[in-house]
């Protein structure tokens, strides 16, 4: 039996719940956070904290419980001083017994210094007290520190300072001690003294004459601390720095005002106030001003056309001046009491001040008008403007545009307003928008509205209404949209100026351009007996065409036709004309141009070939005293003919043939006189010369220098470069005697002999004649004379004459004798 009685009583203590936390007393700071633990043995059913308060605590954001089956977590976040006191865990089992631990929290106060401010600032000679406001738990002890002396604070922890001074014025040390933990801590104050202004000034009055370019300075000096800000004021206003006013602040405290382009208004007084944290000072300083007359007020004056516009002057000075005033688009001038020619103008004026009324204001009165104010001292002038509100006026004089279907055409409205107006498209009584419609657009520019239409059909063409409205009224206008027509015919058609294969077509302008401008006019022409018109645009609106390429001889037909936007019109009344047939060239023209040394060039002007080319040109030339002509051909295809060689002192006649497949022009006459010959030939030619052929002539100096050098070495000492090519040629093999023969008849020609003579080479008619070894051939007294060339066989094949000519092989020989073979297979 007691066995089973100790059985019972060990089962009733295990099934009892033991309840403990992890801390059972904590001292906590204020402000810091915590967690507490607490742990159950056994099998509880339920696990709840209590504050100090006995009231069972329920999880927030700043006491939160996180409870588990056997355990449970309170943590304290920013612990306060009420937080302090006996927390209990109670745990409760199945059976309703409860079970709790405690645990007991200590809260105290760490030293905190609040809103301590540095600097801290008191004005001179007041009492001042720094405050260091410090909490702790337990109350700390407070000490105040500068310049390392002690001072004694007040119960408040704050330092007090009677009659503080700029000495008193630096860094102050406070600080703070808890004994219990031995916890210190300090904060550092600046004391800050401010002393108030100190201001004085240099002169007290001025006086000035106004002038455009005068101006007066006042000057303060002030003193205090901090350093005080400078005003300067006038008539209870403060002065803003401004193109009138100059503001200064410079060194040792002084500041000055300058006022510039002083003018009557600105006399009287004026104040420099100083101020700064500490108090404020100022004193006062008088401008007393002459001025001459200057104009205060002038202001651009607008009107409505047709009313009355009244422009005030007013102008100061002393004495006060006499006012007048002039129209600027006439010059006329009108002073007090005044009236125009018409009476629309009227000046009244007194005391400074002058009124000038016009009545009925035109469009003419706009512009400029200039206010004169004359005193004994001076004059002043300004000008003001005019300016005329009047409602819209429209400067459109087309009212009728021409288009056609699928052809954009804008519809201008222009309109003179002021103010601007605004501009609104109808059409039949509907207003077309802004943004336009399918086939409409509308550009709007200050002015102007264009209204762009592109026709898709009848519907569009019609009237369309414009209407301009300002603040003055509302003006309208119709426009009209028609539609367009090709021209009608040109006519008066007429053929001038006519040539071989040039015509010239002029013709009337149509009387109907279709309501849209001719862009050109289209000629047509053709042979009579083809069916295929050639074109022929004219430039632009001319109404001149010239047809070209034509066949001479030939008969053509020839219309014309008007060209716009919308397309081409019909053709004129068609006209024929014939070119004019084949005929001799007409008398050349020349001028002529003298030529290097015994040379004189004609140049040869094109002129009119009688529809053929030219073959050539028969110059024919002699001197004043001879009676035989020497003649000169020269081909079509040049333009100069040289003369050459002439005699010098000597004039010369000329006659100019020109010759073309059909025959020989009348010919042309022309004179010339070749002068003196130059006394320093030398001289004559490098004059003619260029730097470029001076120098080769140089060269080709140095170059004939050394030729002599080497052909005297060759026979002297038989060295040098002739010398070595003679060993090399020597060295090969002889040639068969037919050629060893010719070489002989070679060296013979060569060698020659002085009876015989010399054999002349032939150059061109530019070149002159040389003999064989280079030496000029002595000019003839006489040339053979040619006599006029016959006309040329002329043949007809096929309807068309041609020239027949044969080919002709010429040789000359050595002995002068010339040898001729005529071809008649070549033409």
């Amino acid at each position: 039996q007691t066995l089973l009685l100790n059985y019972l009583r060990l089962l009733s203590l295990l099934s009892v719940l033991q309840v403990s936390i992890s801390l059972n007393k904590v001292e906590l700071s204020v402000g810091e956070s915590k967690f507490f633990k607490c742990t159950v043995i056994g099998e509880p059913v339920n696990l709840e904290w209590f504050n100090p308060q006995g009231e069972r605590i329920v999880s927030s954001q700043r006491v939160a419980l996180h409870t588990g089956e056997d355990s449970s977590r309170l943590t304290i976040y920013n612990a306060e001083v009420e937080d302090a006191g006996i927390y209990r865990c109670q745990a409760t089992d199945a059976q309703g017994q409860t079970q709790e631990a405690t645990m007991v929290l200590e809260m105290y106060q760490k030293l905190t210094f609040r809103n301590v401010r540095s600097p801290q600032e008191f004005r001179h000679d007041e009492a001042a007290e720094v405050v260091c406001d410090v909490i702790a738990s337990p109350a700390p002890a407070v000490s105040c520190y500068h310049n390392s002396s002690r001072f004694q604070v007040l119960p408040n922890n704050n330092l007090q300072i009677h009659k503080v001074t700029k000495a008193d014025e630096g860094m102050y040390r406070c600080e703070a001690r808890v004994e219990a933990r031995g916890e210190i801590d300090f904060v550092d104050i600046e004391l800050v003294v401010n002393v108030p202004p100190v201001l004085s000034v240099l002169q007290q009055a001025f006086n000035a004459t106004a002038d455009y370019q005068e101006s007066v300075t006042f000057t303060c000096v002030t003193s205090g601390s901090p350093d005080p800000e400078v005003t300067w004021h006038r008539k209870g206003q403060q002065l803003e720095r401004s193109e009138q006013y100059v503001l200064n602040t410079m060194e040792a405290g002084r500041s000055t005002l300058t006022i510039r382009n002083i003018i009557q208004g600105d006399g009287g007084d004026y104040t420099c106030r100083a101020t700064n944290k500490a108090g404020a000072e100022e004193r006062e300083l008088f401008l007393k001003v002459f001025v001459q007359p200057h104009i205060t007020q002038l202001r651009n004056v607008t009107a409505v056309e047709g009313s009355a516009a009244m422009i005030s002057c007013v102008a100061e000075g002393e004495p006060l001046p006499e006012i007048s005033w002039r129209r600027a688009n006439d010059g006329q001038s009108f002073a007090d009491g005044d009236k125009s020619q018409d009476g629309r103008v009227d000046v009244r004026g007194r005391h400074g001040k002058s009124m000038l009324t016009i009545s009925g204001v035109k469009l003419t009165d706009l512009g400029r008008f200039d206010c004169e104010a004359l005193s004994r001292i001076g004059g002043h002038q300004k000008s003001m403007f005019l300016d005329i509100e009047y409602m819209p006026k429209f400067q459109t004089n087309q009212t009728i545009f021409y288009s056609w279907e699928g052809n954009p055409i804008n519809i201008s409205c222009d309109v003179k307003s002021n103010p601007p107006a605004t501009m609104l498209w109808r059409r039949e009584r509907l207003t077309i928008s802004a943004e336009g419609t399918a086939n409409t657009r509308i550009h709007t520019t200050d002015g102007k509205s264009l209204l762009e239409v592109t026709p898709v059909s009848d519907r569009d063409f019609g009237r369309y209404n414009c209407t301009a409205r300002n603040n003055i009224g509302v003006k309208y206008q119709e426009f009209i949209l028609a539609q367009a027509d090709v021209p009608s015919n040109p006519y008066s058609v007429r053929l001038s100026a006519m040539s071989q294969r040039i015509a010239t077509v002029t013709f009337m302008k149509p009387d109907s351009h279709g309501g849209v401008p001719i862009g050109h006019y289209l000629v047509n022409y053709k042979d009579v007996g083809s069916q295929d018109w050639r074109d022929v645009k004219s430039h632009g609106v001319q109404t001149i065409v010239l047809l070209t390429g034509l066949e001479p001889n030939t008969t053509y037909e020839v219309r014309v036709a008007a060209v716009n936007g919308k397309g081409q019109g019909e053709f004129s009344h068609t006209e024929s004309f014939q070119t004019l047939p084949i005929r001799e060239p007409s008398p050349p023209a020349v001028h002529g141009q003298r030529g290097m040394g015994k040379a004189y060039r004609l140049g040869l002007v094109k002129q009119d070939d009688g529809g053929m080319p030219i073959v050539e040109y028969i110059v024919k030339y002699k001197t004043d005293k001879e009676e035989q002509w020497m003649t000169k051909l020269v081909s079509g295809q040049h333009d100069f003919a040289l003369l050459q060689p002439l005699q010098w002192n000597t004039r010369y006649e000329v006659e100019i043939t020109a010759r073309n497949v059909k025959g020989l022009s009348e010919p042309t006459f022309y004179q010339f006189f070749m002068p003196q010959k130059p006394d320093i030939i030398a001289d004559s030619l490098f004059s003619g010369l260029g730097l470029g052929p001076v120098v080769g002539l140089g060269l080709v100096g140095f170059l004939l220098v050394l030729v002599v050098v080497d052909v005297s070495c060759y026979f002297l000492r038989q060295c040098g470069l002739l010398m070595c090519i003679t060993r090399k040629l020597c060295s090969k093999k002889t040639t068969t005697s037919g050629k060893s023969k010719e070489m002989e008849e070679g060296k013979a020609a060569y060698l020659g002999d002085g009876s015989k003579d010399p054999i002349v080479e032939m150059r061109t008619e530019e070149e002159r004649i040389t003999n064989h070894d280079g030496s000029p051939v002595h000019e003839p007294n006489e040339t053979t004379p040619l006599t006029e060339p016959e006309k040329l066989p002329l043949k007809e094949e096929n309807g068309k004459e041609t020239l027949k000519a044969d080919m002709i092989e010429i040789k000359v020989h050595s002995d002068n004798s010339i040898h001729t073979k005529q071809d008649d297979s070549k033409a």
